[in-house]
């Protein structure tokens, strides 16, 4: 039997080789990346999804919103390399410049510290075409290259499922937590539990769920209607042993402010538990 028969190379496995093996558990290796010299963050959040389109980053952009408007300063990393959606939504136009010390983030002008690939490209609106190994240095230069400055609160908004990022992510970074994002329906709430598993698989805690897309309130008598069907979100939480931070309803208003670049406009009281939930850590 070899030394470390949980190691890909077992086989072929002896006491020597084994010692600096990451599989080794005797002898961990720190995959951890580390943070630019002059950078100063004291918390990283990350923000998963089971699957796409539950609004991943409009509660990442509401987060660091409230966050924010609390007094913290906050920074977003925009992991969603294919698909990032974080700089329109406060308006960030333009490209990152840089020095010898690293890349300078977009700070709007509420003082929101701002990292994502459409800020790196000079037509925002062209494709980025890159297989997963390049997609994952990408964020971690994100991290290490990026001269964040003072940063309470860093909110990584993440692709959707459990591939490449979200795992350089949780590998690369010192996550200190992550918030599931999902929505009513029964098939997303089945695929959350794979992100749940996956933070479990990785030693990353879990800070709760927020349900997005959870109600419409009619607007001329106030009732709620559940358009994608009732919610079972708290009976989820209950079951994985986490807590929920916050049922979002369907607004257009945040819609509206969204596609306006004036996210900061909009208050989310909605994440109060989130927000009480973040200030803990």
């Amino acid at each position: 039997m070899p030394e470390n028969s949980s190691c890909s190379g077992a086989s072929s496995c002896s006491k020597e080789s084994c010692e600096g093996c990451s599989h080794n558990s005797q002898n961990p290796q720190s995959m951890l990346e580390a943070m630019n010299a002059y950078s100063n963050i004291k918390h990283v959040i990350g923000v998963v999804s089971g699957k796409g389109g539950v609004g991943k980053s409009f509660v990442t952009s509401s987060l660091a919103v409230q966050m924010a408007k609390a007094g913290y300063k906050v920074g977003i990393l925009d992991a969603d390399i294919t698909g990032p959606s974080i700089p329109k939504m406060f308006g960030a136009h333009g490209q990152l410049v840089g020095d010898e010390k690293g890349m300078y983030p977009y700070e709007t002008k509420e003082g929101i510290k701002i990292v994502s690939i459409n800020l790196l490209m000079e037509d925002e609106e062209a494709p980025v075409v890159w297989r997963g190994p390049v997609i994952a240095g990408a964020v971690k230069q994100f991290w290490n290259e990026a001269v964040w400055g003072d940063v309470d609160y860093l909110f990584v908004d993440m692709p959707p499922g459990t591939g490449d990022v979200p795992l350089t992510v949780f590998q690369s970074l010192p996550v200190d937590g992550i918030v599931i994002v999902t929505s009513p329906q029964e098939l997303v709430q089945m695929i959350v539990k794979k992100a749940f598993h996956m933070a479990n698989m990785m030693h990353i805690p879990v800070l709760g769920l927020v349900e997005n897309f959870s109600y419409l309130k009619c607007p001329d008598c106030g009732k709620k209607i559940a358009l994608f069907g009732e919610s079972n979100i708290d009976e989820v939480a209950a079951k994985e042993g986490t807590r929920v931070l916050g049922k979002l309803p369907l607004d257009p208003a945040y819609a509206k402010a969204a596609d306006a670049g004036a996210f900061y406009e909009m208050e989310n009281p909605y994440l109060d538990a989130a927000v009480d939930a973040l200030k803990t850590i």
